[in-house]
């Protein structure tokens, strides 16, 4: 299993050293990146290969932004899986983040 892998620090710079800022950036990645896998989902479902692709974008560049290196990577795992027409692949991972995503709901 991959690691959730949090920069916390680099999080925090990311927010001026405000740490309400912070939970504020927090909650909003939370939110899209609930309704993002519910898109990654869909995708699936649907064989919309494109549809998983921007949404596992979308993921991987909130997360890179707060240092949330394990979701970023997966994220990346997902897209480059859908860029490859392989939703077998993202399905996969799609696990991985899903796990990330209860994982977030703690922060």
């Amino acid at each position: 299993m991959m690691n959730f892998n949090w920069n916390k620090e680099f999080a925090l710079q990311q927010a001026a050293d405000d740490a309400d800022l912070l939970q504020e950036l927090l909650e909003l990645f939370k939110g899209s990146c609930a309704n993002d896998i519910t898109l990654i989902e869909r995708g699936l479902e649907n064989n919309d290969a494109e549809q998983v692709r921007a949404a596992a974008h979308s993921i991987k560049g909130a997360a890179a932004s707060l240092g949330m290196h394990g979701i970023r990577d997966v994220a990346l795992s997902i897209e480059t899986a859908a860029r490859a027409n392989d939703l077998a692949a993202a399905q996969e991972h799609l696990s991985v983040l899903e796990r990330f995503g209860v994982e977030l709901q703690t922060l």
